[in-house]
């Protein structure tokens, strides 16, 4: 890939569109995911390298408030009715209930998280490489991991 074409612009709306249909961000045809939420290191459709995403913990941070904030309100707009259901009927629809929706959820807003940062270029998607590969140079932050690695160690 030519430096020009890794530069070139990279619209977010519709690589997140793409990625929340788990396609690939860049072409739209490549499937994301090898698995359930596994990404594929690199697209079968363009050859569009992927494996520099780096969504780590933020999918379930975003399926959880996303999930939270449909479920939470319906709780209590059924505990606050006229005719409250009982404790095992709670039970029986509001676990079930949350479950399915964050799993239904989870590929989707990890499929848009990893667009979001190709789109962007961040992490491993920037052609300049990512900032938190290079080494610390100097200063109590260096010092302190050097410390701790040496301490682990024996």
């Amino acid at each position: 890939m030519s430096i020009s074409a890794s530069l070139a612009p990279r619209p977010l709306g519709p690589a997140m569109v793409r990625g929340l249909r788990g396609l690939c961000p860049n072409c739209g045809e490549g499937r994301l995911f090898g698995r359930f939420l596994k990404p594929v290191m690199a697209c079968a459709a363009c050859g569009e390298n992927l494996e520099g995403q780096r969504s780590d913990d933020l999918p379930p941070y975003v399926t959880i408030m996303i999930v939270g904030h449909l479920i939470v309100p319906a709780v209590l707009a059924v505990e606050m009715s006229a005719n409250p259901w009982s404790l095992w009927v709670n039970f029986a629809v509001w676990l079930p209930l949350t479950l399915v929706m964050t799993l239904a959820m989870m590929q989707p807003v990890k499929g848009a998280i990893i667009a979001m940062q190709w789109a962007l270029r961040l992490h491993g998607f920037d052609p300049k490489g990512d900032i938190h590969d290079a080494p610390m140079k100097t200063g109590p932050l260096r010092t302190a991991a050097t410390t701790a690695v040496k301490d682990h160690a024996s």
